[in-house]
């Protein structure tokens, strides 16, 4: 008897072995296929001739930024240190810790800067502020040289 389930057994392996195997002309067949294609986009190349349109641009050496694709984000967020937020507030730092949020402020006050300290309850973070501005191209503008410095500074929309 255990013969014979050894040899059902080697019988089963040697048939799943034979089975899996992929045949050459499986390959063959695919290979051809992507040659086909490969020469069809070739001709279609060849026979289509490439034109580039002319657009005219009027010179001028002003430039103009567009502020409103600026990403801003919304918080609400209480000022712990400061002087008070106006709408458009360009964030340096973001901190768990207390202390070093104001380690920052005080680093930006000493630079010159009206850092300030806001808090959002929501996040559990202090958020600190470099300048703050009541229009956003200005505030833009403060974020882009400050990012010298913090580059990951980001704008905060403070809408009461």
């Amino acid at each position: 008897m255990k013969k014979y389930l050894v040899i059902c057994a080697g019988l089963c392996v040697a048939l799943a072995f034979t089975s899996c195997k992929s045949s050459e002309s499986a390959y063959k067949k695919a290979y051809e296929k992507a040659k086909a294609q490969e020469a069809s986009r070739e001709t279609v190349e060849e026979d289509t001739p490439v034109v580039t349109p002319l657009v005219e641009t009027p010179s001028s050496n002003v430039t103009t930024d567009n502020y409103d694709n600026t990403p801003v984000r919304s918080e609400n967020v209480t000022v712990l240190n400061g002087a008070g937020l106006k709408d458009y507030s360009v964030i340096v730092g973001s901190f768990s810790v207390k202390s070093n949020a104001e380690n920052l402020v005080q680093r930006l006050r000493s630079q010159g800067y009206d850092a300030q300290l806001a808090y959002n309850s929501a996040r559990d973070m202090y958020r600190v502020v470099a300048t703050t501005y009541s229009d956003k191209s200005s505030a833009v503008q403060s974020r882009n040289r400050l990012r010298s410095t913090y580059p990951d500074a980001w704008l905060l929309y403070y809408g009461r």
